[in-house]
């Protein structure tokens, strides 16, 4: 499955303004409400993770087609990654161990930041290197001539097998 590279960013920014927000206010529950964004994204795919609805919904009919596609496994992992931080801030928060929730928020606000204003996802960097660790073949971006072309069901085949 491939998606649109576009759509982590945006996620990435709203993201990172939530985040920014849980660190001033200190809100666990809001932190919560995050972590099943993030969990929604990681376990039931990107299609129905809420700000990939926005993106879909309300960014996309706007832009003009991608100039390439991104396989979904990597920020799919890095949804995991984001859903893990910030399952752990949220129980710090919610159990009184505010240092906790402050760290894990940090970590996930840098990293959503970076894939934001940089378009450097960290989530899908560790997945890609751990994924070429095991010895799987990796491609995480698929040009547009390339899906275009007569052989586009085996270059999708081949880009993440």
């Amino acid at each position: 499955m491939y998606v649109d590279p576009r759509g982590p960013r945006f996620g990435a920014v709203l993201t990172s303004v939530v985040l920014a927000v849980v660190l001033i206010t200190a809100s666990g529950w809001l932190l919560a409400a995050q972590a099943v964004v993030f969990g929604l994204g990681a376990f039931a795919g990107l299609r129905y993770a809420p700000y990939g609805v926005l993106f879909r919904l309300l960014a996309r009919p706007r832009l003009a087609p991608p100039a390439e596609l991104e396989a979904q496994a990597p920020p799919r992992f890095a949804q995991g990654v984001g859903f893990a931080f910030a399952a752990v801030g949220a129980v710090g928060y919610l159990n009184g161990v505010t240092a906790l929730g402050v760290v894990a928020t940090a970590f996930a606000l840098g990293a959503a930041f970076l894939n934001a204003a940089f378009d450097f996802c960290l989530g899908c960097e560790v997945h890609l290197r751990l994924v070429r660790l095991f010895g799987r073949s990796v491609v995480r971006y698929v040009p547009k001539s390339e899906i275009n072309s007569a052989d586009a069901a085996q270059v999708k085949e081949k880009a993440y097998a």
